[in-house]
């Protein structure tokens, strides 16, 4: 993806090709035009849930929110609004792959796709890409996972 038209994609919002683009490169010009970027961790995510703990944790959601995707649906939508020009969220290492996340996946980018509308009509911006890591390790035998805390 050239740089002339990430910019166009990033001021107009939606969906960004993960696999055209670096990720730094979307950083860069989001912070060029005025965009909040926040990168989602969702490599250890396992589930739903642990994804939208993820991005509370990268957005700073409020304590209140639901964790539902609904609730999702509406900090996005407040957090949009917060913000000047628009909001990018780069979901890095969504593991869609997973029997657990496979319909998961598609209903979060479902949310995310219904919120590039809200901000357009609010005279903002939201855009995201997906970086799809497919399905996560199978756990070795005897070896216990990484705790999604990290500790």
């Amino acid at each position: 993806m050239t740089q002339s038209a990430l910019q166009k994609k990033l001021k107009k919002g939606g969906q960004i090709d993960a696999l055209s683009v670096s990720q730094e490169e979307v950083a860069k010009q989001a912070d060029a035009l005025g965009i909040t970027y926040f990168p989602v961790e969702c490599d250890r995510a396992r589930s739903r849930s642990a994804v939208l703990r993820a991005v509370v944790k990268a957005v700073d959601f409020p304590e209140f929110f639901g964790g539902n995707l609904d609730a999702f649906y509406d900090c996005l939508c407040d957090t949009v609004i917060d913000q000047k020009a628009g909001l990018c969220l780069w979901f890095h290492n969504l593991h869609s792959g997973d029997p657990a996340l496979e319909e998961d996946s598609k209903a979060i980018i479902s949310v995310c796709e219904d919120v590039v509308e809200y901000a357009a009509n609010n005279g903002r911006s939201f855009s995201f890409a997906v970086q799809h890591a497919g399905k996560h390790p199978d756990p070795e035998p005897g070896v216990a996972p990484v705790p999604y805390s990290g500790s």
